[in-house]
């Protein structure tokens, strides 16, 4: 991610694509995404969500 737009795109898919999304941040300079939800969600949700944005999500970066 390199500008305002990405972090905006991926935050727009995040919160449409992952049920229960309360809250994500994205740090720009990281690459980071922090996803809050009130239920816990698949991996596969955040991932597919990422990816519709243009996105990858790095192997085993969700905890």
């Amino acid at each position: 991610m390199t500008c305002g737009h990405c972090v905006a795109a991926v935050t727009e898919e995040v919160t449409a694509g992952v049920p229960g999304t309360t809250d994500v941040q994205v740090d720009l300079p990281s690459g980071r995404v922090v996803v809050t939800t009130d239920r816990p969600v698949q991996e596969q949700a955040v991932k597919d969500a990422v990816e519709e944005a243009g996105y990858q999500l790095v192997p085993g970066s969700l905890r």
